[in-house]
């Protein structure tokens, strides 16, 4: 059986956009068009390279103008801060996109998503804001959970990541290793940020029935009860140490209320590994806890490796996400491309020999 197939770019090389770019690359339903990094040292290298494969005849270029004048269907846009002018000319360049750092909310940014779809509308084409959460645990997969229900009294959505073994660049940036008492006035983390995952809560609780009527935030830290060493993963520069008595730990729980009592609430438990007070869970994992009858719980996670460690796939699992819908997201009418909108997306290409 003859399968359509899209000629896709892949925007940034990141841990999120490699595992987006070896899918590309080997599922037959995608041809590669271009790779943009924004590391001068992966300029000119093949894109089978930058993710460990056979040379793809695919180089890897910083030329974002030469990038948009490339002949392609979509876009899986990665970078680690997400630009609103740039998704837009690629939508006016006649591109689909797959943005995995959003814009998520169009009830939050109206005005952002205004021209979003203005893009789309002239260029003919789709944009779809997706990632592992928001974007998956916490709506995707609550929602499919609710159908075996038969009352939902409350649902609680967790993240579970030990930074340690899971070295990441958020590391810094949230502000670990900083005075408890500080960072408790003056959170790390965006005051926009509840707004991208307030979209996943009201899609959530609208599917459902209801009305969010207000989000509130709660921010306890843990403290780290020795200094602990860290570095900010593969093929990034830096890291550090925690020092002893400082921000070793945070939680944030962000609750989302209708008719008048808590009905969704996100925990993010981040920590700096098992020496911090309080000790916190930090088996990395994504986990659903839907109270009411019957009550329901599921855990999202990958199996231990050979070290018996579990690893935090949260963004390679982002890049995947947004990976494979690019095909209903290009199959789409022309504009803004919902979760609910895409419905059930059925991955093209994943079952294939080794």
């Amino acid at each position: 059986m003859t399968q359509k197939t899209y000629r896709v770019i892949q925007w940034c090389t990141g841990v999120v956009g490699k595992a987006a770019l070896r899918h590309f690359i080997e599922n037959p339903v995608f041809q590669l068009a271009g790779v943009l990094v924004t590391n001068p040292e992966k300029v000119g290298k093949d894109a089978g390279e930058i993710v460990g494969l056979p040379d793809t005849g695919v180089l890897a270029t910083d030329d974002v103008e030469k990038i948009i004048a490339l002949d392609a269907d979509c876009v899986h846009y990665a970078p680690l801060a997400a630009d609103l002018d740039m998704i837009c000319r690629l939508l006016r360049s006649g591109k689909n996109v797959a943005s995995v750092g959003g814009p998520f909310s169009p009830q939050h940014y109206p005005d952002k998503f205004a021209k979003i779809e203005a893009a789309c509308l002239e260029g003919g084409v789709s944009y779809h804001a997706c990632g592992i959460h928001p974007g998956f645990s916490g709506d995707i997969l609550p929602l499919t959970l609710a159908r075996l229900m038969n009352r939902i009294d409350r649902i609680q959505v967790y993240e579970f990541i030990d930074k340690v073994r899971n070295p990441m660049i958020y590391t810094e940036i949230m502000g670990f290793g900083r005075d408890p008492d500080e960072l408790l006035a003056k959170p790390a983390r965006s005051p926009e940020a509840p707004y991208a995952f307030a979209q996943s809560m009201a899609m959530v609780a609208e599917s459902l029935g209801k009305k969010i009527e207000r989000v509130t935030t709660k921010l306890e830290v843990a403290k780290a009860t020795r200094d602990i060493p860290y570095t900010l993963g593969e093929g990034r520069s830096g890291g550090g140490v925690i020092r002893k008595g400082t921000v070793g730990g945070q939680h944030y729980e962000w609750t989302a209320w209708a008719d008048g009592a808590p009905l969704i609430i996100y925990h993010f438990y981040w920590s700096m590994g098992a020496d911090i007070e309080p000790r916190w869970d930090i088996d990395s994992r994504y986990q659903v806890v839907i109270e009411g009858d019957p009550p329901l719980e599921a855990r999202l996670m990958a199996p231990p490796g050979a070290d018996g460690i579990r690893p935090f796939l949260g963004l390679p699992w982002t890049g995947l996400l947004g990976a494979t819908a690019l095909p209903a997201v290009c199959d789409a009418k022309p504009g803004i491309v919902t979760h609910l909108d895409l419905g059930v997306v059925q991955p093209r290409g994943l079952v294939r020999r080794q």
